[in-house]
């Protein structure tokens, strides 16, 4: 899918894309063309800019996930969007798909986790294990299928894998994500987490920005998950 189909939002400051689950962000040892890369293209495509273009990756997502990706377009807007993240003031809400519904339907979680750089996987672990930071989230139950159930997450911390490793723990791992529990993978080897909402103050124009974007998988069942995801972002 072309990248200029999946503009968000653009203007002289900011891009921000909707990621294809599967997609890199930033290059690695796969060789596989990343994102980054894509939207560098299509500035210099777009606006037949001469030599290298500059485009700066404010955040990542991890390959299996989709959804909002911000990049910048001046070294300004990236140092300022640095800052927003580092100093949490940016509202960013994650989607996730389970087969078993958390009890209760709406809490907040709070784990020790630290992360196996070798098995490229955290786990939860008493408070005081040394290497375990805290990690904190917010979930909501927003919607059911006959099999299936929508939450919403909202992340206070940047933990390895968090959403993740946090929701498995608790016995509601995403659908498709072998990795944390999930019994079955999804057909496309996504797995069914969605980063579907970003808000902050343009770090230029100094109004607030309130980014939203569908899930664009294959999978069937984000055709029925998709409009709770437009229509009832929370306060």
């Amino acid at each position: 899918m072309e990248i200029a189909s999946r503009i968000l939002f653009e203007d002289n400051h900011l891009i921000l894309v909707n990621k294809l689950s599967g997609e890199l962000v930033q290059g690695d040892f796969t060789g596989d063309k990343p994102l980054l890369e894509k939207v560098r293209d299509y500035i210099k495509e777009t606006y037949n800019k001469p030599g290298n273009v500059y485009c700066g990756l404010i955040h990542r997502l991890d390959r299996p996930t989709s959804g909002i990706v911000a990049f910048a377009k001046t070294s300004k807007a990236l140092a300022r969007m640095n800052k927003l993240f580092e100093t949490r003031e940016v509202d960013k809400r994650y989607y996730a798909i389970v087969k078993e519904a958390p009890e209760p339907s709406k809490a907040k979680l709070i784990h020790y986790l630290a992360k196996d750089a070798k098995k490229n996987k955290s786990f939860v672990y008493p408070e005081g294990k040394k290497g375990a930071k805290r990690a904190e989230l917010d979930y909501r139950l927003l919607a059911r299928s006959e099999n299936y159930h929508l939450l919403e997450v909202k992340l206070h911390t940047g933990r390895h894998h968090q959403i993740r490793v946090q929701l498995a723990h608790i016995g509601s791992p995403i659908k498709g994500d072998l990795k944390y529990h999930y019994p079955r993978s999804n057909h496309d080897a996504s797995i069914s987490l969605h980063a579907g909402y970003l808000s902050f103050v343009h770090p230029v124009a100094q109004e607030k920005l309130e980014i939203r974007a569908q899930c664009l998988g294959a999978d069937a069942i984000w055709r029925i998950f998709n409009p709770k995801i437009a229509d009832e972002i929370s306060d």
